[in-house]
Order: structure tokens, then C-alpha cells, then sequence
């Protein structure tokens, strides 16, 4: 798809969506910043990236502190000269009602990963974007959409107003040059969902693919996928657009 030589920071790089897409870059000749909190995981993301003959560069950081955010910008432009792709796929999830007592924690918690670190990231990326005619992926939610899952008011809020932000950042970022996209997944099989209800005793997946139109969950590589075509030249006319690839769950939650 044209991305040998671009260099491509992906946050949430360690596990799930955010490693099956910098896998993918990597296996389309991309020089991969890898940014993530667990150090083992990023690791093993890294040899399989490396086993495609690019460079990669490993980035500890946390996306909800700001002093992460400006080393994770700072980190690449060093290494690399120059920033051709952003992949926000970092995310935090949080079960509260807005009733209940820790209700303003999780919500912090969440809005700070979930968004402010989008908006951050972005700002800061952005003059380096401009200067390659490059583009942001935000990962975003079919949750942004309509409510999936009940006492998730934080989670849901979050992805609407990543969303939103798409939007506003890719009409503020076009006459430069930059596109602005977000990916919404339904339920994918990954770390991060599957920790959610780690507690609860039952088959979480066989529960899921009840809940979509076409009876099953994607995995994180189709998600990778949808994310490299925003990226590439093949989408170029594409921009402040959300893409929901939710194996109808949606659909079905309105029959």
C-alpha cells in the first residue's frame, strides 16, 4: 500500500488492535514507533515487526501523562527525522454508573487515555503530519455510537467525543494536507475485552457473537487492516470520516 519508508507511531502497541496494525505497517515496509506501558509485550510486537526487515523504535510511556506524550513525539522526530502516520489506538475501559462513588474516577481515567491523549498527540504530531502530507487513525468504538453495554457511560463518552474530534481536527487539518479518520470496532477478540469480564463466569465471545447480525467477532489483524487502508494513498479522498466495522452488531441491537 505504499508504506515503505513512512514511519508510523502506534500507540497501544503491545497487545490487541494496536500490535496486529503495527505488525501490518511493518509487514508493508513501515518503520514502526511502538508505544505502550508493558515492556515484555512491546518486545515481542517488535521482534515480529523487525522479522520484516524495517526499523522499529521502542517507546515506554504512558499516553495519559503529558510528559509520555511530548517523549513519544520528541522520541520519533530524533530517530527518524520525521512522523508519516499517527495510529491512536491506545484505550482504557471502566465500569461505573454515574451514581456510584468512584464514578468521577473512572471517568478521568478514562477521558484522559481515551481522549486527551488523542488531542495531545495530535497536537504535537501535527506540524510534523503537515510537513509529509501525512494522516491520523484514531481508534475509536462502535460504542460512540449507541450505548453497547449498560454502567459503561465513561467508555461511551469518550469514543462520541473522539469521534467528534476526528471530525473537527481532519476540517481544521485538510487545506494542510493531513487526513483525519477513525476506525469503530464492534467486539474484537482481544487482551484488552476479554480482561473486562475476566471475572464473570462464562463465555464472553459465544455471548458476543450472539449480539451481532453476523454471528461472530472479528480479530485485531481486520481491524489492522481497515486501519492501513485509511492510511494509505488508496483512501486518499477519505477524511473526518468514522468507519464502523462491528459485524452488525449495531444492527442487531435495533431489531
Amino acid at each position: 500500500m505504499g508504506f515503505r519508508d513512512k514511519v508510523v507511531i502506534v500507540t497501544g502497541a503491545s497487545s490487541g488492535i494496536g500490535a496486529a496494525t503495527a505488525i501490518k505497517f511493518s509487514e508493508q515496509g513501515a518503520n514502526v514507533v511502538l508505544v505502550a506501558r508493558n515492556q515484555a509485550r512491546l518486545k515481542e510486537v517488535a521482534d515480529k515487526c523487525c522479522s520484516h526487515g524495517v526499523k522499529y523504535c521502542i517507546i515506554i510511556a504512558n499516553v495519559a501523562k503529558k510528559d509520555d506524550i511530548k517523549r513519544v513525539v520528541a522520541t520519533t522526530v530524533e530517530r527518524f527525522g520525521k512522523i508519516d502516520v499517527l495510529v491512536n489506538s491506545a484505550g482504557v475501559g471502566g465500569t461505573a454508573a454515574i451514581w456510584d462513588s468512584n464514578a468521577m474516577e473512572v471517568y478521568d481515567k478514562t477521558m484522559a487515555t481515551n481522549l486527551r491523549s488523542v488531542v495531545y498527540l495530535t497536537n504535537l504530531a501535527a506540524p510534523h503530519l503537515i510537513n509529509t502530507e501525512g494522516n491520523i487513525v484514531n481508534i475509536s468504538s462502535a460504542a460512540a455510537v449507541d450505548i453497547i453495554l449498560p454502567e459503561n457511560f465513561a467508555y461511551c463518552t469518550s469514543k462520541a467525543g473522539l469521534d467528534h474530534f476526528t471530525r473537527s481536527a481532519a476540517l481544521d487539518l485538510a487545506p494542510k494536507g493531513v487526513r483525519v479518520n477513525s476506525v469503530n470496532p464492534g467486539p474484537v477478540k482481544t487482551n484488552f475485552v476479554q480482561s473486562k469480564y475476566k471475572t464473570e463466569q462464562r463465555d464472553c465471545w459465544s455471548k458476543f457473537e450472539t449480539m451481532t447480525a453476523l454471528g461472530r467477532i472479528s480479530h485485531p489483524e481486520e481491524i489492522a487492516n481497515l486501519v492501513l487502508f485509511l492510511a494509505s494513498d488508496k483512501a486518499k479522498a477519505i477524511t473526518g470520516s468514522s468507519y464502523i466495522t462491528d459485524n452488525g452488531a449495531l444492527l442487531k441491537k435495533g431489531t
